[in-house]
């Protein structure tokens, strides 16, 4: 994969990126997990891609979303971190006109990324043919008790822990799919989440479901597995092909 460059909100970001060789193909954004960034699913996702002739971009938003990181407070769904993703899609449709179709771009992310999926899809429904999210963490102050392992982290992107004030409040609301319920019901996205999870329980992709079947969602599609933690290639891939072919799953 080659580096690929572009403009941001406020300076310039990076990503990697796989350029399908045939025109106007199939573009996958693939997102990196909580802890990593933008190489993290390189060999995951960068095979699977080619095999397609699939345009793959695997963008850097603002790094790991980890106290370590002198950006947390930039990283984790904040608007510069989604900004990032958007303005990376926007500069490749640019530069690359003759090579993407514009109706088959896909979104997909498991973890960190899955939950980044999500408030991705939230910001801009309409740019995403479909987006499939994998084991997403969907309330940031729940996942916050749930795993005291990741609590730092959570506060260190979020600027405190649950509680501390009504600011940091807010930035736990907002960077938590659960909230942008109002936004997520005008996207197309499967959920996927693993029934024996014991990093992020399955119950938060269960309850973001049901606030979509209650907001009347059409077009949101649960898949929760007899498995753990994982993003599972073979199944995120037979759905974004099947979307791409227009074809409909048969489970």
């Amino acid at each position: 994969m080659e580096k690929f460059l572009f403009r941001s909100s406020d300076g310039e970001e990076k990503a990697l990126l796989s350029l399908a060789k045939g025109k106007k193909r199939p573009l996958l954004v693939g997102l990196h997990t909580w802890s990593a960034d933008l190489d993290n699913q390189r060999d995951n996702f960068g095979p699977p891609a080619r095999d397609r002739d699939w345009s793959l971009l695997l963008p850097s938003f603002r790094g790991p979303n980890l106290a370590s990181n002198h950006r947390a407070r930039e990283a984790c769904a904040s608007p510069l971190a989604i900004g990032d993703i958007l303005a990376c899609v926007d500069a490749f449709c640019e530069r690359y006109p003759e090579k993407v179709d514009e109706k088959r771009i896909y979104l997909l992310g498991g973890s960190g990324g899955g939950h980044m999926a999500l408030c991705t899809l939230a910001a801009a429904p309409q740019r995403w043919a479909m987006v499939s999210s994998w084991c997403p963490i969907t309330d940031l102050a729940a996942w916050y008790h749930e795993n005291p392992h990741y609590a730092p982290h959570i506060a260190a992107c979020c600027g405190g822990e649950p509680g501390a004030s009504p600011e940091v409040d807010r930035e736990y609301y907002l960077r938590s799919p659960i909230n942008l319920v109002d936004k997520l019901v005008a996207g197309r996205v499967y959920i996927n989440h693993g029934r024996y999870d014991r990093s992020v329980p399955y119950t938060h992709s269960l309850r973001l479901y049901n606030a979509l079947c209650q907001k009347g969602g059409e077009t949101q599609f649960l898949n929760i597995f007899p498995g753990g933690h994982e993003l599972r290639i073979e199944e995120a891939f037979a759905q974004l092909e099947a979307e791409a072919e227009g074809k409909e799953l048969t489970s």
